[in-house]
């Protein structure tokens, strides 16, 4: 039955209104109450009707028989049948526009899930960079290191070979004064 598969799909657009960001989820929350509303309108109008036509079908077999060339019986009910009809054909259009909103919806979430989708990726992206680049400032550091180390090392050395061939040459012109 139609309302059945209405009230489905209101259900589902209530689960769907909760992945909605807030900023336009009150709207469809709105628009959510209403389609209730309505469907609880239909449903409580077609369980009257339905009753409505079993006590016209219980009460009104003398009726059967009638002999007008009305096929439909008197003007009332024909007026009361078209009017039930035209309500129906209303709650039926508003349950389409119900659907409407609720594939929108579901559009929307899609869209968002695939934003955050490319949003999450680009931030593992970017984590990835980070991480590649601070292990790359970590070796460059420690060679910073090695190199200054090596560089005081070299100093020690031609420190040292200086002062030994200032003492040689000291020697030597010592050696050649005496």
């Amino acid at each position: 039955m139609e309302l059945d598969e209405a009230d489905e799909m209101v259900s589902q657009m209530e689960i769907e209104i909760q992945g909605i960001p807030q900023s336009i989820r009150s709207e469809y929350h709105t628009r959510l109450r209403i389609a209730k509303a309505d469907l609880a309108r239909f449903k409580k109008l077609l369980k009257e009707q339905r009753a409505q036509i079993a006590r016209s079908d219980l009460l009104s077999t003398s009726q059967a028989f009638t002999t007008s060339d009305d096929p439909y019986g008197s003007n009332s009910d024909r007026a009361r049948l078209l009017a039930g009809t035209k309500q129906l054909e209303d709650g039926t259009k508003r349950l389409q526009e119900s659907q409407r909103i609720a594939l929108e919806t579901e559009n929307q979430g899609v869209d968002i899930l695939m934003n955050l989708r490319t949003q999450r990726e680009q931030i593992e992206n970017a984590r990835n960079t980070l991480h590649t680049a601070d292990s790359s400032i970590d070796r460059a550091s420690n060679t910073l290191k090695k190199m200054i180390r090596t560089m005081y090392k070299q100093r020690v050395v031609t420190a040292g070979i200086i002062v030994i061939l200032l003492l040689l040459i000291s020697l030597i012109v010592w050696s050649k004064m005496t």
